[in-house]
């Protein structure tokens, strides 16, 4: 009996300590996860995971909640939630026991080719693949968000667009975080009249804390959806205004381009590590499958002995994402276009056998690595969420304009930025992308092709129920941000909160560079540099939204990287 009354106060303690303004803010203080049984939202933006848990309550399920959250966050968190980019649903139905990899991934217009971004010097014109009209591919957003409400939601567009219809009409109070984040990138916002005239005062100054800041143009296009569905966006009044400013700017999207946009459900990618099953997304997103595959490295390590962040567990976990990387480089792209060899790049035997190329005292050179070694014949400011429901349906979403307020150019008259993920494609083989990404022919830029994406939605299964739901923002960073989560709760036993704040580290093959965050022992540092790693000190490495599900009580964490974000529960 004492036992289940501190187990009820704990609950209530962590709730209201979550739902307090002060949580909001200053998440440092994070010592225990959120707990609840009803259901859960965890978002990078707080008023957006009020709407999602509002959904729940009234009885939408997790699908609904996260349509909702996606909608909400188009408004609220600007830099990344989004209409005019693209992502990854992984949803898992309860009652079905399906899980659903949903590929809502922008894609390449029809007038686009292989060279679009050379200039005539022979290198990538990165202004153009960047910061331009033509740096767009066709939105995705809209149609995946809606195909999973049509589909596996209860509620209509109507209902769970209504919240975010609300904050872009009413406005909402900008927090300082936003304000600041606005000022700070007057040159990108101001590439386009819309933009200028929507996130700065008709005098040109910018908008201040505590200032409502109202989306009129963005309330259009919500609305606009919200009667009509996928169809407005794609061939109604909102087409119309995309393909006009597009072909006004030098852009190539046209209204075939809008039209023919399709979401396409895959085949999620999975492995057992472990005492769990690691289910994620798969091609066109790397993560899924790298994921998988350092995985299969480390399990011939007894991680746990090493001990969390010691030099020998961060030296093998450096070494696995080497050679995971290595491999993205070469085999990874879209399904559509090339052969992916997912089950050889998954199998155990592979993963053994690059196990036993790591040297424990020395790290490899990157130059040593080539991709499919021994394979036996393959923005930063992304969002992400994490949803929960009462029936144990639960939904992992990442989508992203790709860059931080992606192009920086807002569509006249409708309200939203375009995203500027035809830079995520191979512009120029062998050429490193804005993340610092090489990438091959695989993902060569091709019409209606899906760049490849880092972003790496997943679920962790426990005796075949869900227990992790994970995901992360951080461009490349995305991919090792993810496995290390899952290594913290799976090898290292941390609860959600610990497993969400403790320092992180990243490698991706090139530059031969380890990233550390702070908080790593300078002597575990020291050891790293005697092992051959080089190491440069980064802020932070991604912003994880996770829900553990254990004994039928839900925990959830915020990461404490990023401040705004927000778990809530009922």
């Amino acid at each position: 009996m004492l036992r289940k009354m501190l187990s009820l106060l704990l609950i209530v303690y962590c709730s209201v300590s979550w739902s307090e303004p002060a949580a909001i803010i200053d998440h440092q203080s994070i010592f225990h996860p959120v707990v609840g049984q009803k259901g859960m939202v965890s978002s990078q933006e707080a008023l957006a995971t009020e709407v999602g848990l509002d959904i729940l309550r009234q009885g939408g399920n997790a699908v609904d909640s996260a349509v909702a959250v996606g909608f909400a966050l188009a408004v609220t968190l600007p830099k990344a939630g989004n209409l005019g980019g693209g992502g990854f649903m992984l949803l898992h139905l309860a009652e079905e026991q399906k899980t659903i990899a949903i590929d809502y991934r922008e894609m390449a217009p029809l007038a686009a080719s292989r060279d679009m971004f050379i200039a005539s010097d022979g290198n990538v014109n990165t202004d153009l693949a960047r910061k331009s009209f033509r740096s767009a591919g066709v939105p995705g957003t809209v149609a995946g968000l809606l195909h999973a409400l049509g589909k596996y939601g209860t509620m209509t567009p109507a209902e769970v667009i209504a919240p975010a219809i609300k904050l872009a009409d009413q406005g909402f109070v900008l927090s300082h975080e936003l304000a600041d984040e606005l000022k700070s990138r007057r040159n990108q916002l101001s590439r386009s009249k819309a933009g200028k005239a929507i996130f700065f005062k008709a005098d040109g100054s910018a908008y201040k804390a505590g200032e409502r800041f109202v989306q009129k143009d963005l309330a259009w296009s919500l609305k606009q959806i919200a009667k009509q569905g996928s169809k407005a966006f794609y061939e109604g009044a909102i087409a119309k205004k995309i393909v006009k400013d597009s072909q006004r700017n030098g852009g190539i999207i046209t209204k075939e381009d809008m039209a023919n946009y399709v979401v396409k459900e895959r085949e999620p990618v999975r492995s057992n590590y472990r005492n769990v099953e690691v289910v994620s997304m798969p091609p066109p997103s790397s993560g899924g499958i790298h994921v998988i595959q350092m995985l299969n490295i480390l399990e011939n390590y007894d991680l746990a002995a090493m001990g969390h962040n010691s030099s020998d567990y961060l030296h093998v976990l450096a070494e696995s994402m080497k050679y995971a990387y290595a491999d993205r480089s070469e085999y990874l792209g879209d399904p559509d276009f090339v052969d992916v060899p997912l089950t050889l790049l998954s199998d155990k035997a592979y993963g053994k056998r690059l196990a036993e190329r790591i040297n424990p005292n020395q790290a490899r050179p990157s130059d040593e690595i080539k991709p499919g070694a021994d394979i036996p014949y393959e923005s930063h400011d992304t969002t992400h969420y994490s949803i929960a429901d009462s029936h144990g349906n639960v939904v992992s979403n990442t989508y992203t304009l790709n860059f931080s307020y992606g192009s920086g150019i807002v569509v006249a008259g409708a309200g939203f930025l375009l995203n500027n993920e035809m830079d995520d494609f191979s512009a120029k083989p062998g050429s490193p992308n804005a993340f610092g990404l090489l990438g091959g022919s695989a993902n060569a830029i091709e019409a209606r092709k899906r760049p490849l994406s880092s972003m790496t939605p997943t679920l962790v299964f426990k005796d075949g129920h869900p227990y992790l739901v994970v995901g992360s923002p951080g461009g490349s960073k995305i991919i090792n941000v993810v496995l290390q989560q899952i290594l913290n709760v799976v090898d290292h036993g941390m609860n959600i909160a610990e497993a969400s704040s403790v320092p992180r580290i990243h490698h991706q093959w090139y530059p031969d560079v380890l990233n550390v965050e702070r908080g790593i022992s300078p002597d575990t540092l020291k050891l790293l540099e005697h092992k051959g790693h080089a190491l440069e000190q980064t802020r932070v490495l991604g912003s994880t939204q996770s829900i553990m599900i254990d004994n039928n009580l839900l925990y959830g964490a915020s990461d404490p990287r990023r401040p705004g974000a927000k778990t809530l529960a009922h």
